[in-house]
């Protein structure tokens, strides 16, 4: 039988760190996320309809007028 792949570990990043900051551009949150390591970057408008399956590596961004306002794992 094959061994059961290990997940890659996730970055040790706290996201209410993402919140305040623009989504976009040099200085968003969207990129100093990749740069931290996380595979999956995921940003919604408020009141998106999405899926909530759990995702190892993901990061969610709730952004609202291109400031995130909420940031939560998975």
């Amino acid at each position: 039988m094959a061994p059961v792949p290990t997940p890659p570990a996730q970055p040790d990043d706290a996201p209410e760190l993402y919140v305040g900051l623009p989504a976009e551009g040099a200085e968003g949150a969207e990129q100093l996320a990749r740069e931290r390591g996380w595979t999956t970057v995921r940003s919604l408008p408020p009141g998106a309809i999405i899926t909530m399956e759990y995702l190892v590596g993901r990061l969610n961004f709730e952004v609202e007028g291109g400031t995130v306002v909420r940031c939560w794992i998975g």
